[in-house]
């Protein structure tokens, strides 16, 4: 047994780096600007009033990008074309990135390619250099969309056509400042297309990044391991518990993951013990009961509770036990109640269970009426082993037999199931937390899903992936422990 642990616990990091990877590529193809969303969805790198106000929100962007370590490679080895530079990742946005990327495909000739989208900004910023008056604004308004569509085209039918349009407006009164830039541009394009070199993207290029870029930053972290403190820019990664802050509010994720996790693992914990505690004695009893009037109503009852929908029944219960005007004001509303650091430990514990009560009952009725049919199952599938005749044939008393020579191989299920209640731990119970407001990982997973808050949903992914590790591990290991028959050792 101990070689097997220890087997499972080497095969633990290569499935977790295989995991790892799957998240990290998830959170690159995921739609929208991790920037914008970071900064609250404001376009700080768009179009401003004034060029001081535009150049000072497009540093912030690029501020945010680095902290967020989004002007970093994102793998420690990319395989591009020829045509390609190796720095490419310096262009954060995401929009601007891919607008290249289609010029690298067309043209192959990263130099003239960086020079024509360099001269696109130039032009743009020469824009603000002109004085708007009702001669000119009509032509402002039409050159600053076509600016921004020069941002977003590739074709050349479409390029020319935009840039041959700037020019008849270069013409309207006052608009002979942007001339220069507008030429410029036109001419960075034509030399763009003449000097093509296309075949260079059918020659590959290895380029190796070394430890700065985003996947190391986010599993190891850039700040040092022992010695000097970390810097404000520098993160520890994710093994060290640095999870990245939040889009939402820009905290720390390892700091509301403290505050939401206690209330989940109070809520599954009670709901595991009464789960458990109730349900394998009830499908013990089924079993031994087996097509009895008895068995047939409870099978009933059972099936009727599994079909009932949690976030139902809290509704139901929210509805009917917590109000007044039904009579049955027993249980609050909402929330995991009030506590204080004056109240003693029997008060305040008092206050949580009264509390957690209705949420409780919500994931423990289903729990049970789940885990009493598959005890049945495995309980009557143990009874008709041969060991369990011979037991009987000795005379031994029935509830010797049951308990003390079928119990044991009958949790086989129970096990089973047991290993995927490691991750529910933690990621929590999305319908009852949000139905009675209770602020844990739940009901934070849901906030963090409806408001595209990426740091927090990958994080709750990768730790749930652990966390499925460990109860795998588990399960395996209390397979030995309830039937000696089961060895990890061949």
């Amino acid at each position: 047994m101990f070689k097997y642990i220890i087997k499972r616990i080497v095969y633990f990091f290569p499935t977790l780096i295989i995991i790892s990877l799957l998240t990290f590529g998830l959170s690159k193809i995921t739609p929208g600007d991790p920037v914008k969303l970071a900064l609250g969805n404001k376009d700080n790198g768009g179009e401003a009033g004034q060029s001081m106000e535009k150049m000072a929100n497009e540093k912030a962007y690029l501020d945010k990008a680095e902290n967020l370590g989004l002007n970093l490679p994102n793998f420690y080895v990319s395989l591009v074309s020829s045509g390609a530079p190796d720095t490419l990742h310096h262009y954060v946005k995401r929009s601007d990135k891919e607008l290249l990327e289609k010029f690298i495909a067309q043209y192959g000739n990263w130099p003239k390619i960086e020079e024509y989208f360099s001269q696109i900004k130039k032009l743009e910023y020469s824009l603000f250099d002109v004085a708007v008056n009702d001669s000119n604004f009509e032509a402002m308004k039409n050159v600053r969309q076509l600016v921004n569509l020069l941002y977003l085209e590739d074709k050349d039918k479409h390029i020319t056509t935009i840039l041959t349009k700037i020019n008849q407006y270069t013409q309207a009164p006052g608009m002979h400042k942007i001339k220069g830039s507008f030429d410029a541009v036109n001419e960075a394009y034509l030399l763009m297309k003449s000097q093509a070199t296309p075949y260079k993207n059918y020659i590959p290029k290895l380029i190796w990044y070394g430890s700065k870029n985003q996947y190391h930053r986010w599993i190891f972290g850039d700040a040092p391991w022992f010695g000097s403190e970390k810097k404000s820019y520098e993160t520890e990664g994710f093994i060290r518990g640095d999870f990245g802050n939040s889009y939402l509010d820009s905290r720390p994720i390892s700091s509301k993951l403290k505050e939401a996790i206690p209330y989940t693992l109070a809520l599954n914990i009670i709901a595991l013990i009464f789960s458990y505690l109730i349900s394998i004695p009830v499908g013990v009893w089924s079993a031994r009961n087996k097509d009895n009037k008895s068995d047939k109503v409870a099978s009933v009852v059972l099936f009727m509770m599994n079909s009932l929908p949690a976030f139902w029944v809290g509704t139901m219960l929210v509805v009917f036990v917590t109000n007044s005007e039904y009579g049955m004001d027993w249980f609050p509303t909402h929330g995991p109640g009030e506590v204080s650091d004056d109240m003693g430990f029997f008060e305040s514990f008092g206050i949580r269970l009264y509390h957690m009560a209705l949420p409780s009952f919500c994931m423990i009725y289903g729990g049970i009426a789940y885990l009493s049919r598959q005890m049945r199952g495995g309980m009557l599938n143990v009874l008709k082993q041969d060991y369990i005749r011979t037991a009987r044939a000795k005379g031994n008393p029935e509830n010797v037999v049951i308990w003390k020579h079928a119990f044991k191989n009958s949790l086989i299920p129970i096990i089973t199931l047991l290993a995927s209640i490691f991750p529910s731990m933690i990621a929590g119970s999305f319908a009852i937390e949000f139905i009675f407001s209770i602020p844990g990982m739940g009901k934070l997973t849901l906030e963090a899903l409806t408001a595209r808050d990426f740091p927090m949903i990958f994080t709750v992914m990768l730790i749930s992936a652990v966390l499925t590790l460990i109860g795998n591990l588990v399960a395996d290991i209390l397979y030995g422990v309830v039937d000696p028959r089961i060895s990890f050792d061949k």
